[in-house]
């Protein structure tokens, strides 16, 4: 997992900033594309390279859109050129090649199988952790390792805290809640000064409700707060035009 030190960029993206510079400029809030919310193409560069060096593996990013599909890469995403994959989640079985995700606010989710077959990373925001982008994650990685849930490890990076993560009426109804008496250790009232609705959500949290559903026993880390340490994270929250932390595994070759 990295954090925002240790790059070579200049605010606001100072100074790791992960983000690949061929994506989609970031939208801005009425939904435009924000030119200036992409970093410098050789900063990127060479923060990816500092990256890939210390993982000791090549990442294979995303073309991430809060959605919940999954690939499995291989060799042939690693060749100078390839598009991005447009998917939220990836796994893998080959030595090498890490599973890589993107994230300022939203929860990376790192899996592998306990024997060491299969590894897997997930971009899950609110609206792909209620898709289903955990579910299918899992899936595909007991599938390619021909194992159960019960015998994957996840560990949850940081995202957006509880204290921070204020939401709205449609992100309870996403997972289901009842407004008027949601589950208040995952959506608890916080309602704004003219006494609109909103609840402040645990994403940490759902995640792992998730998970253990999924029947996935051995989930550690969390409990670190993009939004409120700007001293280590990136918080499109906090700051909105900024960069982008990622979190990656891979199989040692």
């Amino acid at each position: 997992m990295s954090t925002r030190q240790g790059g070579v960029s200049t605010a606001a993206f100072d100074s790791l900033n992960l983000r690949p510079s061929g994506l989609p400029a970031p939208p801005q809030a009425d939904g435009s594309a924000d030119p200036s919310a992409c970093d410098a193409a050789d900063a990127v560069a060479e923060n990816q390279r500092r990256f890939a060096a210390a993982l000791g593996a090549t990442p294979v990013w995303l073309n991430q859109v809060h959605g919940a599909d999954v690939v499995r890469l291989g060799t042939h995403h690693l060749r100078p050129g390839a598009e991005l994959p447009r998917a939220d989640a990836s796994i893998s079985t080959e030595p090498g090649i890490a599973c890589a995700v993107l994230v300022a606010d939203c929860l990376p989710v790192l899996l592998c199988s306990a024997d060491g077959q299969a590894v897997g990373a997930a971009h899950a925001g609110w609206r792909g952790l209620a898709a289903g982008v955990i579910d299918n994650t899992v899936a595909a990685l007991c599938e390619a390792a021909d194992c159960r849930a019960d015998q994957l490890l996840a560990w949850l990076g940081p995202c957006i805290g509880p204290q921070a993560f204020e939401v709205g009426a449609e992100v309870l109804t996403a997972f289901g809640q009842d407004l008027v008496a949601p589950d208040l250790s995952l959506f608890l009232p916080s309602p704004r000064p003219d006494g609109s609705p909103r609840w402040r959500a645990d994403l940490a949290e759902l995640a792992r409700r998730r998970l253990a559903r999924l029947g996935v026993q051995q989930v550690s880390g969390g409990g670190w707060c993009t939004a409120t340490d700007a001293s280590r994270f990136f918080s499109f929250r906090r700051d909105g035009r900024t960069g982008r932390l990622a979190a990656a595994v891979a199989l040692c070759g």
